[in-house]
């Protein structure tokens, strides 16, 4: 009955009609089992090869024998298998599943596989937005689960979201007792949280499904009716509505996945939209707010580099940190306090000094070393001076000098803007 309705919502969703070949994070509990049979069973109506991934965590002695009946299941049906082992001595959640997703992106990348498949299910679906209202999520992240998503080289698809724990069958599985340990939230929540609340309404997990559901199609409806407002634009941004403002900086915000905000860091960001007229703000040490008049834009600041390479070759615009110094190519950098002229196009080089450095200052080419001592730079200064290079010239040092090639476009040759701003 399962694999009826199985193939029905796969095709009625078109899953896998992108994908000829899937990959299947198998944990050997009842959920992913269930799936597997699905999988196994309509791989042949929906046109597609199957792989499997395991990773035994090695936190129970039962580890290993499921990953050996695991191996022989996929012997016996023909079905490549890989399993990664986690090894961190301190065991979470969070570290746990950020080291499978990363082992299943590399399967795909490696393999050709173009859509992973997971089995979390409704039940799933209704812990995971009570876990996040009770973190204090915001309203746009209580939508829970996506059924397909973009990951890797392809896309993560979670067939089951619309299956209950309850409908789910499997020919064989490995019981967990772990799971029924309220060491975890979520553990707390499956076990004692949900079933508390369904003590008072018996459909409080589909109500929070549904819930998800209604929030997720409400602020696509937003982004629908907001697409053509280009919300970095401030005169544009300004003209909207206190409310839209607050909604577009969240949509403009979650292109960012990585940058994680305070709800306090985002009012300050909105009121310096909103009050600020040349403004640039460090959010942390991975990203950059740079507004001016015309328009604000967040960028993700390069690491600055490891001491030992005492280098780093800037080849595309962005901005970038070397040395306690912010670079920016092609972007305006409100605050700079030097803008040097370079080639278009070619690879800019920042690096410490070294003996012989000249620079062309006033049509003459100086020694750095002699130009340091008649503008009496400190030594600690000099030390720890970044070069500018290109084209093996020198075009300027980092917030001291510029050389006469960068001052202006002075040729037929094709320049750009080199801005540069001490970290605040």
């Amino acid at each position: 009955m399962m694999k009826k309705k199985f193939l029905k919502v796969a095709r009625n969703g078109h899953f896998f009609d992108k994908h000829k070949k899937i990959l299947i994070a198998v944990s050997g509990g009842k959920d992913s089992m269930a799936l597997l049979d699905c999988l196994l069973a309509t791989r042949d109506e929906l046109q597609f090869e199957i792989g499997i991934a395991h990773v035994n965590h090695k936190q129970r002695k039962e580890s290993d024998e499921e990953e050996a009946s695991l191996n022989d299941f996929a012997q016996q049906e023909n079905i490549p298998i890989f399993t990664a082992y986690y090894q961190d001595s301190v065991f979470s959640e969070k570290k746990a599943r950020d080291f499978r997703y990363q082992f299943f992106e590399k399967i795909m990348w490696t393999h050709g596989y173009t859509g992973l498949v997971t089995a979390h299910h409704a039940d799933d679906q209704a812990e995971t937005i009570f876990m996040r209202l009770l973190r204090g999520s915001r309203l746009r992240h209580l939508s829970g689960i996506k059924t397909i998503q973009d990951f890797g080289p392809g896309q993560l698809i979670r067939p089951l979201l619309t299956f209950n724990k309850s409908e789910l069958e499997a020919s064989f599985y490995f019981e967990d007792a772990s799971n029924q340990e309220n060491t975890y939230l979520r553990n707390r929540i499956r076990n004692h949280y949900l079933p508390l609340f369904e003590k008072e309404n018996p459909t409080f997990s589909d109500y929070l499904v549904e819930f998800g559901q209604e929030n997720a199609q409400l602020f696509q409806a937003l982004q629908d009716l907001t697409k053509n407002i280009e919300a970095t634009n401030l005169d544009v941004f300004h003209q909207q509505s206190p409310a839209v403002q607050h909604f577009l900086l969240q949509d403009y915000f979650d292109t960012f996945p990585n940058l994680h905000i305070t709800k306090a860091q985002f009012k300050d960001i909105l009121n310096i939209l909103r009050t600020k007229a040349n403004y640039s703000h460090p959010i942390n040490k991975d990203y950059y707010l740079m507004k001016d008049y015309k328009q604000f834009e967040i960028f993700k600041i390069l690491p600055e580099t490891d001491d030992s390479t005492q280098e780093y070759v800037i080849e595309s615009e962005g901005i970038f940190e070397f040395g306690g110094i912010i670079f920016s190519l092609n972007q305006h950098l409100p605050g700079a306090s030097q803008v040097l002229w370079v080639e278009k196009n070619q690879p800019i080089r920042l690096r410490n000094r070294k003996a012989g450095d000249t620079i062309l200052l006033h049509g003459i080419h100086k020694k750095l070393r002699r130009y340091f001592i008649d503008q009496k730079i400190p030594e600690k200064i000099r030390q720890k001076a970044i070069i500018i290079e290109q084209n093996q010239t020198i075009l300027g040092v980092a917030n001291l000098v510029t050389s006469d090639l960068s001052k202006s476009v002075k040729n037929d040759i094709i320049k750009t803007k080199l801005y540069i701003k001490m970290k605040e």
